[in-house]
C-alpha cells in the first residue's frame, strides 16, 4: 500500500521533472530555443532580436512583439516547455456574457394591444 510519505517523494519527483523541462524565453539560448518544437533558426532569431530591446514581461508580450507568435503557436511552444518569467500560456478567458431580453416583434408580439 503506498504511504502519504512515498506519494508526496512521487509528486516532488514529477513537478521536479517538469521545472528541469521548462525553458525560460527571456534566458533561454539559440540552441534551447530551438529545441522547443516548432521553434527553428528564423523563429529563435526573431525571438533574440525581440529580446534585445528588454526583456519579455509575458506572453501577450511576446505575441505583440515577435512576428509568427499568435495564441496558437503560443500554445504550442507552451505545451512544448517554454515558458515567459516561469509561465505557461493561458488563453484569456472569455468575457463573462449576460442574458439580453430579445427585442423586436417576438417580444412585441406578447404585449397586448388597445384598440382605440
Amino acid at each position: 500500500m503506498m504511504t502519504i510519505r512515498n506519494l508526496l517523494a512521487g509528486l516532488a519527483l514529477a513537478l521536479a521533472s517538469v521545472t528541469c523541462l521548462a525553458t525560460d524565453i527571456n534566458k533561454a539560448s539559440q540552441a534551447e530555443l530551438e529545441s522547443i518544437k516548432g521553434i527553428g533558426p528564423a523563429m529563435s532569431g526573431r525571438i533574440l532580436e525581440e529580446r534585445k530591446k528588454g526583456p519579455f514581461r509575458d506572453w501577450a508580450d511576446v505575441m505583440e512583439r515577435v512576428k509568427g507568435i499568435k495564441q496558437a503557436t503560443a500554445t504550442r511552444f507552451s505545451s512544448g516547455g517554454l515558458t515567459v518569467n516561469g509561465g505557461a500560456f493561458a488563453l484569456p478567458a472569455a468575457p463573462a456574457t449576460t442574458p439580453v431580453a430579445a427585442a423586436g416583434p417576438a417580444a412585441t408580439a406578447l404585449t397586448p394591444v388597445k384598440k382605440p
